[in-house]
């Protein structure tokens, strides 16, 4: 017997704000409910396996540490570095938690401050003994799927 992942649980002031950054980072749709909380599911498109349901619970306060627990995400499809840029786009913000620049993540948090990872290389890889920096780094997909080229 064992468990598995049935939700992930995010603490938030404004559940609208942060259902909705979560929607639009992983694609999912958002089902507002009557408590003043928020249930993301998954796509019904077949793209993924499916991944746990996200619910956003309202908190009264702030969050004013750092995570121990937190979402370590990757492209399915395109640049590393592009998909930074969009999570920035949508309200990520970059985040200095003591990292050096050589690790194989790059650390940014939500709008409210929760901390995430967008990851270089694919964990299900075998490590590698050189590591690739984002921008190296391209995630093959279907060519329909390529994200777009970020405007200069």
């Amino acid at each position: 017997m064992r468990a598995c992942i049935a939700q992930i649980t995010v603490d938030a002031v404004d559940v609208a704000m942060i259902a909705r950054f979560w929607s639009a980072a992983l694609g999912m749709q958002v089902d507002m409910g009557t408590d003043g909380a928020a249930k993301l599911y998954p796509p019904t498109d077949g793209r993924a396996s499916l991944p746990p349901i996200i619910w956003v619970q309202r908190s009264h306060q702030p969050k004013t540490t750092k995570l121990r627990l937190h979402l370590d995400l990757r492209p399915l499809y395109g640049r590393v570095e592009a998909e930074i840029h969009r999570l920035l786009d949508l309200g990520a913000k970059r985040v200095d938690i003591g990292q050096s620049g050589h690790e194989g993540f790059t650390v940014l948090a939500d709008p409210e401050g929760n901390e995430f990872c967008v990851l270089h290389e694919d964990p299900y890889r075998p490590a590698h003994s050189d590591r690739l920096e984002p921008e190296a780094l391209d995630i093959n997909g279907p060519p329909d799927q390529e994200a777009a080229p970020r405007p200069s």
